[in-house]
């Protein structure tokens, strides 16, 4: 098994369900797509999907934290599986057990200004708080 990390775009809101022994597992696709150089800007090359799975507590906060567009991180290990479509067409699905998943802040704006703490008084033989 293969040990990777995926930073992408969450294609759809998770789904949640429980195993017979009351695990939770929440399962969602993360599309990646490579950046690619047309001329002189850089594009979207073409989408690589992933079927993400997530158990227990990780599996429930996934569920919960996780929205449709999002753009995530997932470290896990992959597998991928042949199978054959009704028309006979061989496929190849690429799937994850997640061992983290979280958000990413790499594109996200701050708006407003950052707390900063006041120190003025402070001396270096008394803490600021």
């Amino acid at each position: 098994m293969t040990q990777l990390t995926l930073v992408g775009n969450a294609t759809s809101e998770p789904s949640l369900a429980f195993s017979k022994s009351g695990d939770a597992a929440a399962s969602f696709t993360v599309a990646v797509n490579e950046r690619v150089k047309n001329g002189d800007e850089w594009v979207d090359g073409e989408a690589t999907f992933y079927r993400v799975t997530a158990w227990k507590k990780m599996g429930e906060q996934a569920a919960e934290w996780v929205k449709k567009g999002d753009r995530v991180m997932v470290v896990g290990k992959l597998r991928s599986k042949k199978y054959t479509t009704k028309e006979g067409e061989e496929r190849l699905s690429l799937e994850v057990t997640a061992d983290e998943v979280g958000k990413s802040i790499r594109f996200k704006k701050i708006s407003g200004t950052l707390p900063i703490n006041d120190m003025s008084g402070a001396t270096i033989d008394e803490p600021p708080f």
